[in-house]
């Protein structure tokens, strides 16, 4: 009898000890996030399942191009790429990304452009015209869909305040077609 006890409270402390640790690592360290809408294509799409890493962002800061999840609102996160760092100056000037007045590349983009026949993929803008500021604000980042002709991103909705990112999303689980690290 005092055998089967111990075997008990063997089971129910490791059993403890596992859901604490499985605490830990999905508050602090990863979170499953689901894509919600059209935003992110081509990259992602609609009911793509991703791991974000949030420990990306507390031992470093955000680097342009990293898909990050955000808090938009209280009931919604929102899923888009970094293009603007504090003190970046963005311009978006004949389909093409300048930074700080330097032209930048966006190779993950090259194919879903050559697709768009009617017009820019994106439209034309300055930051100052979008959000009101000349450079993006220190603590704030300025983000947009891949989807730059669906998106509801920091053309819409300004500048993206660097404490509501839960992190980077870094993994795809599902679909099984297309697992593997994000880019």
């Amino acid at each position: 009898m005092a055998r089967t006890k111990n075997e008990t409270w063997e089971w129910i402390k490791a059993l403890a000890a596992a859901l604490l640790l499985a605490g830990i690592i999905r508050f602090f360290l990863f979170a499953p996030v689901v894509v919600d809408g059209q935003s992110m294509m081509p990259t992602l799409h609609n009911g793509d399942r991703l791991i974000v890493n949030k420990f990306s962002y507390v031992i470093g800061d955000p680097k342009r191009f990293d898909i990050v999840v955000f808090h938009a609102t209280e009931e919604k996160d929102y899923i888009k790429r970094v293009i603007g760092l504090p003190g970046d100056t963005v311009e978006y000037k004949d389909d093409t990304l300048y930074v700080n007045g330097k032209q930048v590349k966006e190779e993950y983009l090259e194919a879903y452009k050559k697709k768009t026949k009617d017009g820019n993929f994106t439209y034309d803008f300055k930051l100052l015209e979008v959000t009101g500021k000349q450079k993006v604000p220190q603590g704030q980042l300025f983000v947009l869909g891949d989807n730059r002709r669906n998106s509801q991103d920091s053309r819409n909705i300004g500048t993206v305040d660097d404490d509501t990112i839960l992190g980077k999303a870094s993994f795809r689980f599902w679909p099984l077609k297309d697992i593997g690290f994000v880019k």
